[in-house]
């Protein structure tokens, strides 16, 4: 697997001088892998847009020949249609192009497994997104951490025939390659009913995408896996959902706040916001069947943002915010290294009682893409503080962690410090007392740049109130705490 992601990455620094990027590779290398998959599985595709036909041409024949098989594989129907939607070819030179079909030729990917091929996938995926921000960084969640949330989740579409799993912000597909996954390993391979399967194939695993490229790298990915996914391209905040419902979410919003500078119309929102996280917080609790669960990560600026308190407030009412990870530095290493992050699991329909906090972060050494890359064992005492139990209700104790990581606290206490769940901590930070072992400057040049960019909305909304003339002074006070 390693020789073949190598082989077809060493590839990428070549295609660069074709003006093609880490994305663009990415994408080419999707239409390409479906239809040499497609000829060795005998599957019909449209009268000269199979890999046989692609393969026997060269020069300015082939690159033609490439674009138009591309347009007419995006007008077919279902899941084709969606993989080719809008598909361009990339190609200035029909011997890039060339050679990169004799790359892929050399293996026979359906032999491989359906592990061995996704991984390969995966690994060409995970190099585009470790190159920044000019590859897939931004829709690239770290699959270690994916891994340890989906095993402290458990989505087994085995609890019931219309149990299904949902990504609202999915990206490349993470959540749901690793679902799948699981499930391989809790089956040994595979091993359940045949309605299960074909349920399993074709009605478990759904979820929703802004961007067309993630969207279309999603889909193949999961196709990659033998599933036929529904992935929607649209906006989960900003556009009404289809009022479907989901036993288990597991999401990472986009963070930044590019894009957020107006709160949705949305009936279901109990809080107007523009903040994106906060909305996808209300947006999960909106698509989660009752009983449902979810896991949402969320940087730490939404947890002490202004209206957090109001969101948060909503959240222990109408769910059971059992979990609260809080991530090593660096988790997102090396395309958002700065931003500290966590990750909140909720159950709906039951109100908090008790919030447990597991603090992965304070005197745990910065993550690095080279020295100390992020590994499992960073989450092998998370996952057993957390328990069997996917809904966090397996007894618990703050004995189970040997350095106090594992905390409670009573929804009386959160009460307390107005639901500002950032607030919750007991471990004493001993960098700071250590000259030589401070923060990383990035680190600290985001938390200033954040904490400056709340404090200029909260200004901003008080302006905004004094020239309408209708805020008053204790209004504004209580905007700008």
């Amino acid at each position: 697997m390693s020789d073949i992601v190598q082989k077809l990455w060493g590839f990428c620094h070549t295609l660069r001088h074709d003006g093609i990027d880490y994305g663009d590779y990415i994408e080419q290398i999707t239409y390409l892998l479906f239809l040499k998959m497609a000829d060795e599985r005998s599957i019909q595709l449209p009268e000269g847009c199979g890999w046989k036909s692609l393969a026997a041409k060269s020069g300015t024949d082939l690159t033609e020949h490439y674009v138009d098989l591309l347009r007419k594989l995006g007008q077919q129907p279902g899941l084709l249609g969606d993989i080719f939607s809008g598909a361009l070819s990339r190609f200035t030179n029909p011997v890039n192009l060339k050679k990169l079909i004799g790359l892929i030729d050399e293996t026979e990917w359906t032999s491989l497994g359906v592990d061995v091929k996704a991984a390969a996938f995966e690994g060409l995926l995970e190099k585009a997104a470790s190159e920044g921000k000019k590859g897939a960084g931004q829709y690239f969640t770290p699959r270690l951490l994916i891994q340890s949330i989906v095993r402290c989740m458990k989505p087994d579409p085995r609890a019931h025939r219309e149990f299904t799993i949902c990504d609202p912000g999915c990206g490349t597909g993470g959540f749901l390659v690793s679902s799948y996954e699981w499930l391989l390993g809790e089956t040994k391979g595979g091993a359940i009913d045949r309605d299960v399967a074909v349920r399993v194939r074709k009605g478990t695993y759904f979820g929703q995408e802004l961007v067309a490229r993630p969207r279309r790298l999603a889909l193949m990915n999961l196709y990659l896996h033998n599933l036929e996914p529904e992935i929607k391209l649209g906006d989960s905040i900003y556009e009404v959902p289809d009022g479907r419902k989901f036993d288990v979410v597991m999401t990472n919003p986009p963070f930044g706040t590019k894009g957020a500078n107006q709160a949705p119309d949305r009936d279901d929102f109990t809080v107007s916001t523009s903040n994106k996280q906060l909305n996808f917080i209300q947006h999960v609790m909106t698509i989660l069947k009752p009983g449902g669960r979810a896991a949402v990560i969320v940087p730490d600026n939404v947890l002490f943002a202004d209206q957090a308190g109001d969101v948060f407030r909503v959240l222990t009412e109408d769910c059971d915010l059992h979990t609260i990870l809080r991530l090593p530095n660096g988790t997102f290493t090396p395309y958002s290294a700065g931003t500290k992050t966590n990750v909140i699991f909720f159950t709906k329909g039951f109100p908090t009682e008790r919030m447990w906090v597991y603090d992965d972060r304070t005197n745990v050494p910065h993550i690095t893409k080279k020295d100390r890359p992020l590994t499992a064992e960073y989450f092998t005492e998370f996952e057993q503080c957390y328990g069997t139990d996917p809904n966090g209700r397996a007894k618990r104790d703050t004995h189970d962690s040997k350095e106090d990581r594992w905390h409670s606290f009573h929804i009386s206490e959160v009460k307390e410090r107005n639901y500002k769940i950032d607030s919750l901590k007991w471990l004493k930070d001993e960098s700071l007392d250590d000259a030589d072992n401070l923060p990383e400057p990035e680190e600290l040049a985001t938390e200033a740049i954040e904490e400056l960019r709340l404090a200029v909305d909260g200004l901003t909304k008080i302006v905004a109130m004094l020239e309408n003339g209708n805020g008053d002074f204790a209004n504004s006070k209580d905007l700008a705490k």
